[in-house]
């Protein structure tokens, strides 16, 4: 399904700040929240587009990023490359709510969740050659993060008594309102560490080295961030672990460039074979390939290779390769080479009539270089 322009998504301007940013999605995520939508598919979709866009509008990198090269690049689909769930947008945009359900502070909590520390991200950077980048390619990675010691015990946390939340009662004109927020001796989960092994850290956590298996999508681009939920850091107390951001190394090939979704190649022809025609092998992200030089090929000329290019990140198939043609020009040439190109100046065979294509001299020409 084709992704909507996040500023229609928030119903904003392209050059709205981040104020009126923050205002506009505050104002549809308490539209489409899911507890005031219980059961709601549509509302609840609605609640994560908003979530998504306002992620990426309100960080002016991402930003920036999105207004030049659109979906493609902020990671071409879902939150930070991944799918968003509710417990994504909850952890990350509490602040857009004062780090707090809306509607646990208005209705006492009825209905709302309770939700525990989100564990730290992690940041790897990863280098790719073109023909990976090209293709896409699966990598397996070494990865040191905290996860879950064994031996910990927990208890109840004594501030919240295992809610979570502290509430606080505020008398206003209108009578009583309960407010809740995040208990702080918890962070939300409820619990505290009651007893923990040797080697173990204040939260309950160890270092531990996973082999973690990352899929690259073909056409991801240098300096671009893909990201794996979960994958990241555990949290203390059993909460969502962090993500696994993966930052793209684009290494530059000594013979094919990149231009977009194609690859440039400069192909160097004499001009003997650039008059007569040949055929040569060029080299592509698949392997190399034979391709026909036509009689006549002028400097300059770009030969096309279909879908020898790179794939679209966003699905739209794969770019092309060009190939420049240059005609290369002898240089150094010893006393007899340039007694032989002058003898052949001289010739009438040197300056063919317009259209015609003089075989002779180009043969001759061809065998001298050939020398």
């Amino acid at each position: 399904m084709t992704k909507r322009d996040y500023y229609e998504v928030l119903g904003v301007s392209k050059s709205a700040d981040g104020t009126e940013i923050k205002k506009a999605y505050r104002k549809i995520a308490i539209q489409y929240h899911p507890d005031k939508n219980p059961g709601d598919k549509e509302a609840e979709e609605k609640f994560k587009e908003a979530a998504e866009a306002y992620e990426v509008l309100s960080d002016a990198q991402k930003r920036q990023r999105y207004d030049q090269f659109g979906h493609q690049g902020v990671g071409g689909a879902g939150y930070g490359g991944h799918t968003m769930n509710m417990d994504d947008i909850f952890s990350q945009f509490g602040d857009i709510f004062g780090g707090h359900n809306p509607f646990e502070s208005f209705f006492g909590g009825g209905g709302g969740r309770t939700r525990g520390r989100k564990g730290s991200n992690l940041r790897i950077k990863i280098k790719l050659n073109l023909e990976e980048v090209a293709n896409g390619v699966e990598k397996k990675i070494k990865v040191k993060r905290l996860v879950a010691a064994d031996g910990v015990t927990f208890k109840s946390c004594p501030t919240c008594h295992g809610q979570g939340q502290v509430k606080k009662v505020m008398n206003t004109m209108l009578g009583q309102m309960v407010s809740a927020s995040t208990c702080p001796t918890c962070s939300g989960s409820g619990q505290v560490i009651d007893q923990r092994p040797h080697g173990v850290d204040s939260s309950g956590l160890t270092s531990k080295e996973e082999v973690i298996t990352v899929k690259i999508p073909g056409g991801v681009s240098d300096g671009m961030q893909l990201s794996m939920s979960g994958k990241g850091n555990e949290a203390p107390g059993g909460g969502m672990a962090g993500d696994l951001l993966i930052l793209i190394e684009e290494k530059e090939d000594e013979i094919l460039k990149r231009d977009g979704t194609n690859i440039v190649y400069d192909l160097y022809l004499n001009f003997i074979d650039a008059a007569l025609g040949t055929q040569v092998e060029v080299p592509t992200i698949d392997g190399a390939v034979k391709i026909k030089i036509d009689p006549g090929t002028q400097s300059g000329k770009i030969l096309r290779l279909r879908n020898k290019g790179i794939l679209d990140l966003n699905g739209y198939g794969r770019g092309d390769q060009l190939i420049h043609v240059n005609i290369w020009t002898p240089k150094n040439l010893s006393s007899n080479e340039k007694q032989t190109l002058e003898s052949l100046r001289d010739s009438e065979n040197f300056i063919p009539k317009p259209g015609k294509n003089d075989k002779g001299f180009f043969d001759k020409m061809r065998e001298f270089f050939n020398q």
